[in-house]
């Protein structure tokens, strides 16, 4: 969502499978595995530094719960904002990115698109970062207390607040007729498409990239996701697929051996000795997934410093490895590629979580209303998985002492019949998906309507049109851009012709 990721992002992949895997002398059955929406980093974990944006920080006083009356619900907590008033005037447009699931420095740094449109259209920039991460925290550190607190946690109320926030300082600026275009990635961009739906007074269009809004319920086959990132790798390399798919299997055995943490340890070169053989096949599922994500034709460094095309990357260390390695050892190798591009470190922590963008909260998100089934296919070059939504409830139960609701989401916002709903009672958005992002499987891959368009890049990564531009752009890169900005243009133009003669 992500990550999801969304990270991602999530990010972000937050649902839990049970990994079975034979071995010599019987079955071995890994723990119940929960990729991480954070990353897990090396052993350096020093605080990261925000980066330098042009961009003023604000703070919103926010109501608690928009859809109460209770006298608890008008509690106020500061949200979090970031504006650009570079180029904006009176009357011209506000471009606002709905925030997602991390800090929203972390967001606007990698969303280089919006400033790079802002002189052409004279817009006011705005970032708001989602309820309860960053510094956008309504109970302080108590926030992640108890379900308590974190009950207030959920899409609607982000919506809620994006839209109280933004006529908030339209009317403060003096400017309410202003037109508003929403942008989002990842899960972010389904918060947009959302907002575009909820609020249609508010926004006049959405460009939702990477946004995942199919994934739930029985809207597309639960394997989508773990196929297409096995398709990744395949494409650039039936061998390294093959390594991939093979070396889960050399993991279970090592696994069933007596010195097994003391072999995977020196192995995998951590920096401490492990607990768990199953942190080991998180640590290169992870390095798996997210590089298929984020596999951008330019070097990067949204989730960690990468090459461009780092699945390419990957696949060559592993087609180049000498013929007498194991496929573990290979599949380590590439791994390294994902945690350790810069070469400057010495030894992995594997079991260490670091969480540098405050992602944690999506956690409850996966357990409450974002169930994003998703199970491993034949075909994938992950162990064979289902999903266990009896388990996955009873984990979130002891975890959180609450149940999902995985059809509330379909329920609240369309589930089979979206197409439909979007075609009926949607306008302008754009839904940008790239099909070498697995999460674009969950996205909208074809024009609804004359305004409900779709702008699908067949090399495309996860939210790569959001990226700042670069001299080292592909062409399809920048027609897809341009593409955007001319939608964006009409939908401005319609609204000003709409304002003259109103």
């Amino acid at each position: 969502m992500a990550p999801c990721l969304s990270i991602f992002f999530l990010f972000i992949v937050t649902f839990c499978v049970t990994l079975t895997a034979a071995a010599a002398g019987g079955h071995y059955s890994l723990p119940t595995f929960f990729p991480r929406p954070a990353y897990q980093s090396l052993i350096k974990h020093a605080k990261t530094p925000k980066p330098k944006l042009p961009f003023k920080t604000r703070y919103f006083p926010q109501t608690l719960d928009h859809f109460s009356f209770h006298p608890k619900s008008s509690k106020i907590f500061y949200q979090k904002y970031l504006i650009n008033t570079q180029y904006w005037h009176k009357g011209a447009p506000i471009f606002v990115y709905t925030g997602n699931e991390g800090d929203i420095e972390w967001f606007a740094a990698n969303t280089g698109f919006m400033l790079d449109i802002a002189p052409k259209f004279r817009a006011l920039l705005l970032f708001i970062e989602h309820r309860f991460y960053g510094e956008s925290m309504p109970f302080g550190k108590d926030s992640y207390q108890s379900a308590k607190t974190l009950g207030y946690l959920n899409s609607q109320q982000a919506l809620a607040d994006f839209a109280v926030l933004i006529r908030n300082l339209k009317q403060n600026l003096s400017s309410e007729a202003s037109p508003v275009v929403v942008f989002g990635g990842s899960y972010g961009g389904m918060l947009a498409a959302w907002f575009r739906l909820k609020y249609p007074h508010i926004a006049i269009g959405a460009l939702a990239s990477s946004a995942p809004i199919l994934q739930f319920d029985k809207i597309i086959p639960w394997s989508s996701f773990y196929d297409a990132v096995s398709l990744d790798f395949k494409d650039v390399s039936q061998n390294c697929y093959e390594v991939i798919k093979g070396s889960w299997a050399e993991l279970v055995a090592i696994s069933n051996q007596k010195q097994a943490l003391a072999e995977l340890s020196k192995a995998f070169r951590t920096c401490k000795s492990l607990h768990s053989t199953a942190s080991v096949l998180e640590w290169l599922w992870t390095a798996f997934v997210y590089t298929a994500m984020v596999n951008y034709p330019t070097e990067a460094n949204f989730l960690k410093p990468l090459p461009a095309y780092p699945v390419q990357q990957m696949c060559k260390i592993i087609d180049k490895s000498p013929s007498g390695a194991t496929k573990l050892s290979r599949a380590f190798a590439a791994a390294s590629l994902y945690y350790n591009y810069s070469q400057t470190e010495n030894c992995f922590e594997v079991e260490h979580e670091a969480d540098p963008h405050g992602l944690h909260g999506w956690h409850w998100q996966t357990c409450t209303e974002m169930v994003m089934p998703m199970t491993c296919s034949n075909e994938s070059m992950f162990p064979p998985s289902g999903f266990d939504y009896k388990k996955f409830a009873e984990q979130c139960r002891m975890k959180y002492g609450v149940l999902p609701r995985p059809h509330w989401i379909t329920t609240e916002f369309g589930g089979e019949r979206i197409e439909k709903v979007l075609k009926r009672f949607g306008s302008n958005i754009i839904f940008s998906n790239g099909m070498r992002d697995p999460w674009s499987r969950g996205g909208v891959l074809r024009n609804i309507s004359a305004t409900i368009i779709a702008l699908v890049t067949e090399k495309g990564a996860h939210h790569v049109d959001f990226r700042a531009a670069t001299k080292d752009d592909p062409d399809w890169l920048i027609q897809q851009r341009r593409q955007e900005v001319e939608n964006i243009q009409r939908w401005l133009d319609e609204y000003y012709v709409d304002l003259r003669y109103a």
